[in-house]
């Protein structure tokens, strides 16, 4: 199985490298629009500043590239917010793949939200096998609101989408890759969705 993992100078890849190495897939870290298209799975990770990341993409024509895979595709934490419409954090636009808006925060408690919390109301063939209520890594100071596409939900100051899925696009909060035997379920769900 080819397995790409996007190369868009945000942080975080090497951990998801060694995650599917684990599960016995050798990744290919790439902004090759060819093999990009002609992967099998595509894995969108990262943790960085959005505007940066999507200036990156756009001066690469990732950000179109990505629109367009027909593959099954994950996002991972800034994926997840890249994949989104808007995101607050510098009034960032999107790729749009699902209609929905991040937004920061509110200081009502520490920010960002660091640790280990729980998912529930979990939907979907990447959750097969996952216990309501599993605990799970996030670290992000931002969130995706709730929204028709949420497959998981978490709460932190208030409930936000900790996961998302259009078509052939899923999307996680958190970091499967540093979620131990829970991520590793949910990278293997991805790898096997049809």
């Amino acid at each position: 199985m080819k397995v790409a993992i996007v190369q868009y100078n945000a942080g975080n890849i090497h951990s998801v490298v060694l995650a599917l190495q684990r599960l016995g897939i050798e990744p290919q870290v790439t902004d090759d629009p060819a093999y990009l298209q002609n992967a099998d799975r595509v894995i969108f990770p990262g943790v960085g500043e959005a505007s940066t990341a999507m200036r990156y993409l756009k001066a690469h024509g990732l950000d179109d590239i990505l629109r367009r895979l027909k593959q099954p595709v994950l996002g991972i934490c800034l994926g997840l917010q890249l994949l989104c419409q808007h995101s607050q954090e510098n009034d960032t636009p999107g790729l749009g793949i699902f209609p929905v808006e991040v937004r920061r925060f509110p200081p009502e408690d520490k920010v960002p939200h660091m640790g280990w919390n729980s998912v529930s109301n979990l939907k979907g063939a990447l959750f097969r096998g996952v216990p309501e209520e599993s605990f799970v890594y996030f670290v992000h100071g931002y969130y995706a609101e709730l929204s028709p596409f949420t497959i998981a939900r978490s709460d932190y100051i208030l409930p936000f989408s900790a996961a998302l899925q259009k078509d052939n696009f899923f999307a996680v909060q958190f970091h499967p890759e540093k979620s131990g035997k829970v991520g590793e379920q949910i990278l293997k769900n991805f790898l096997e969705i049809g």
